[in-house]
């Protein structure tokens, strides 16, 4: 009975994995309606699609600059139609000399990260706890395994910037700062999980938390 079970659990996980991944496209690609919601996508008639939604000119440019020094430019379906159905999407980073973008994770994509620019301190961290992380520089790349925390630091003396590229449409993002200390987790946890005192948590929690 036991092992029966084991053998539909082990099923189950392994049909929950494949949907739960991008599916594979039916067509050549869809082009969503200008009036598309984001549950159902209906695709642009293929006679009126043109060159110009396979084009995206929005990151030749640095984003607007936080007061960290970092800025990204997400690009996904929502700003680039050409990309719906092709399971990628990417972002443009910029760094200032000495910002970082803190260590996150993407819960449904694999990250290749390639420098167009700068020396930047890169890594990640495994289920193990083990670090590996190094500075990588101009022409090279650097990947992060899906769902794995990563993080970017400049440690240059100029402007940095890379180019990330994501096996998903929606790679989603959770940043590892906001996520604890800037979301409603109940207070006691925090303070025994991390040692703090209700000072400590409450500097915290003013830095990290949403403002309307």
């Amino acid at each position: 009975m036991y092992l029966r079970m084991s053998i539909w659990l082990a099923i189950f996980i392994h049909i929950y994995s494949v949907l739960a991944s991008d599916s594979d496209p039916v067509q050549d690609f869809c082009i969503p309606r200008s009036e598309f919601s984001s549950l159902f996508v209906s695709c642009k008639n293929s006679s009126l699609v043109t060159v110009e939604d396979f084009v995206y000119s929005g990151i030749k440019s640095p984003g607007e600059f936080s007061k960290t020094g970092f800025s990204s430019i997400p690009v996904s379906v929502s700003v680039f139609p050409g990309l719906n159905t092709l399971s990628m999407s990417f972002v443009r980073a910029d760094f200032k000399p000495g910002s970082i973008n803190v260590p996150h994770y993407h819960p449904r994509a694999t990250e290749t990260a390639f420098v167009l620019q700068g020396k930047i301190y890169s890594g990640f961290v495994d289920s193990s706890n083990r670090v590996f992380a190094k500075v990588i520089e101009q022409g090279e790349v650097m990947v992060f395994p899906k769902g794995l925390i990563h993080f970017q630091m400049n440690i240059g003396d100029s402007q940095a910037t890379i180019l990330g590229s994501f096996n998903s449409q929606n790679p989603g993002l959770v940043k590892i700062p906001s996520a604890v200390f800037g979301s409603d987790i109940e207070e006691e946890v925090l303070i025994k999980a991390f040692g703090l005192n209700n000072k400590e948590l409450a500097k915290l929690k003013k830095k990290f938390l949403p403002t309307s």
